[in-house]
């Protein structure tokens, strides 16, 4: 292998282990010593491809932020019909949220810092809502207004998301049993907004208890 192909691995094998430690174990104060003990390499290495630890946080949120627009931009604007976009938007942040549980938390305190431009995303949005539009004809889903119903789903996915560690400190819950309750959300989400069959209802101590035996 080659030195360009060596540097190259290196610099995406730091990437991805600072990707893992800032946002899939939520520590965004982890120093560029516990990444490189975490990569197995030099400090100084981490120096030489990235000229600072802020520089790195920067770098590797900035590629997790531009790949989430560049997926949600491309469900959006498919071909698909509007139910399979929520489905699609569902799977996909739902994935993204196990891979990475501390990502919108992140994400929450510092949207403003990475908006992306408004133009685009009313064009973008425009064509989402036609659709809802033609839903609410079809009797498909209830009839409120579109930023109602783009609120609710997206609360829907991510407020378990954002208060994943309240929720498994009160609900006394592992990483294995939150991640089962979330995988579960698709189906009961696309149930309560296109008044689709979704799981039975259930005592609220029988639910969790089902989540920890299955």
């Amino acid at each position: 292998m080659s030195a360009t192909k060596n540097d190259k691995a290196t610099e995406d094998l730091i990437k991805s282990t600072a990707k893992r430690l800032f946002f899939g174990e939520g520590k965004f104060n982890a120093t560029t010593q516990e990444i490189a003990d975490e990569v197995g390499i030099n400090r100084t290495l981490i120096h030489y491809y990235f000229r600072s630890r802020e520089n790195l946080f920067n770098i590797v949120f900035e590629e997790i932020w531009l790949n989430e627009d560049r997926k949600s931009k491309d469900i959006l604007c498919s071909d698909l019909s509007f139910k399979e976009k929520c489905e699609k938007y569902i799977d996909y942040s739902i994935n993204l949220a196990l891979k990475y549980p501390y990502l919108y938390t992140y994400l929450n305190t510092h949207y403003g810092k990475n908006a992306k431009n408004m133009e685009e995303r009313e064009e973008i949005f425009s064509q989402f809502f036609a659709q809802y539009e033609q839903e609410i004809q079809n009797k498909h889903i209830a009839d409120i207004k579109p930023i109602q119903f783009l609120l609710n789903l997206t609360s829907l996915v991510s407020l378990p998301i954002m208060m994943r560690p309240m929720f498994q400190e009160i609900l006394n819950l592992n990483n294995k049993e939150y991640e089962k309750i979330l995988k579960e959300r698709k189906q009961i989400i696309m149930g309560m907004i296109f008044k689709a069959p979704y799981p039975p209802n259930r005592r609220f101590a029988d639910s969790i208890e089902n989540n920890r035996n299955e």
